[in-house]
């Protein structure tokens, strides 16, 4: 008998030791001797419960995670739950710890994200740097030791980059230091086409820069509006990106109208001189234009987020259109996404309306979803209008012309482009 339970005293000792060594994997350093970046790493007792608590449990997920989309963050990123909401039909993982900083990411990136080989990474960090009195070029410095270990791993994964939410002085995050970190995000990753930046600031700030009540109950973190807000604004890019699943979009054109968009590539479509607007470029048969800023996919004329910030680009029609008609289309814009539709010549402003403008007053709106535009043209006059709500009651046309699109900031999405001669 003591042959027998000599070994199994052995082995239960044996296995308790493993669980405490792999708990104590996960514990916070003890100190900054040594360890990658820069700034602060917090070491409340709550925090590092926390921390420990968390991050162990995610050890056990990492096989059923695999290939997950990844939420990165703190807080904010936390209270979404561990689905995310339900927001998005897809695999997510969130790694979210409440109070993290830019450092503390880094530290536990390898095991809590790159462990996962995620198809995409969604990050939204800084906030808690600066409560701890870290400098913004000391946080920017830290994202970009984070984006070289997500590029190591993986050169081709899509990489999502929100920026900094707005907060309030009181909770010391003012609002010039946040703007200041964003302007050093958008800088340190500008010009890669693997990083797409949402500008979630705008989105959420006031005429002062600060966080509304109206979605941060407390100044520092959204409720279910803001996670909502969040939400709409990060699904068309996701979904372009192919991290996210994509409704199925069956319409039929009315009777009468023509599709000046087929759904499927960029036949129909082109470049044009701008002064003289004669054709160039014709994009028959292509899902995309040569610089990659308008894509053809998912039935959707997509004005894809420029890696430069901002870049000033116009797609046009081959047709030229000189008798009365009506166009029809709906569009969906992310944050502050800034297009516009051109008639003819003239360019019909096609925006994050509330937030971008110049429409700011709308109340018909539809902020991260589908919007419809229509544009019923009689002579050289046109009466727009989106979802019902008057933009241009009299918009100046010269006699003829073609239909284009432009690019300028964020993504913008068109779909449904369809035109009767009246």
């Amino acid at each position: 008998m003591r042959r027998f339970f000599l070994p199994q005293a052995l082995c239960l000792l044996l296995l308790t030791s493993l669980h405490a060594q792999d708990a104590g994997a996960f514990d916070i350093p003890k100190t900054d001797e040594g360890l990658p970046g820069a700034g602060p790493i917090r070491r409340y007792d709550w925090f590092q419960k926390l921390w420990t608590r968390k991050r162990s449990a995610w050890a056990k997920e990492v096989d059923v995670k695999q290939g997950a989309l990844v939420f990165f963050g703190d807080s904010i990123t936390q209270g979404w739950g561990d689905n995310i909401g339900g927001a998005f039909d897809a695999k997510v993982a969130n790694r979210g710890i409440s109070g993290d900083t830019t450092r503390g990411m880094l530290l536990r990136l390898k095991e809590d994200v790159l462990s996962l080989k995620p198809s995409g990474v969604v990050m939204l960090m800084g906030t808690n740097d600066l409560e701890e009195g870290a400098e913004p070029a000391v946080i920017a410095e830290n994202l970009k030791l984070i984006i070289a270990e997500l590029k190591a791993a993986n050169s081709e994964m899509p990489i999502v980059l929100c920026n900094v939410f707005p907060s309030h002085e009181s909770k010391k995050r003012p609002a010039e230091k946040i703007k200041e970190i964003n302007k050093l995000y958008a800088a340190a990753v500008k010009g890669d086409r693997k990083i797409t930046v949402i500008n979630t600031w705008a989105m959420f700030a006031d005429e002062n820069g600060n966080a509304r009540k109206a979605e941060f109950p407390d100044l520092l973190h959204p409720n279910g509006t803001g996670y909502q807000m969040w939400g709409n604004t990060l699904r068309p890019v996701l979904e372009t990106l192919d991290l996210v699943k994509v409704p199925v979009d069956d319409f039929k054109p009315e009777p009468g109208f023509e599709m000046l968009f087929n759904g499927k590539d960029l036949t129909g479509w082109g470049y044009r001189q701008k002064k003289t607007l004669k054709n160039t470029d014709h994009f028959h048969g292509k899902i995309d234009s040569k610089e990659h800023r308008y894509l053809a996919k998912h039935g959707r004329l997509i004005v894809t987020t420029p890696p430069e910030g901002r870049a000033f680009t116009q797609l046009w029609t081959h047709a030229e259109f000189g008798s009365d008609f009506t166009l029809k289309l709906e569009f969906r814009a992310n944050a502050e996404a800034d297009s516009g539709v051109f008639i003819r010549k003239p360019q019909l402003q096609c925006r994050d309306y509330l937030v971008a403008g110049p429409y700011k007053k709308m109340k018909k709106y539809k902020a991260g979803d589908w919007n419809e535009i229509v544009v019923e043209v009689k002579g050289r006059v046109a009466h727009c209008t989106c979802n019902g709500e008057v933009l241009e009651a009299e918009f100046k046309l010269p006699p003829s012309g073609p239909i284009g699109l432009e690019g300028d900031r964020g993504q913008m999405e068109y779909r449904r482009i369809r035109l009767k001669k009246n």
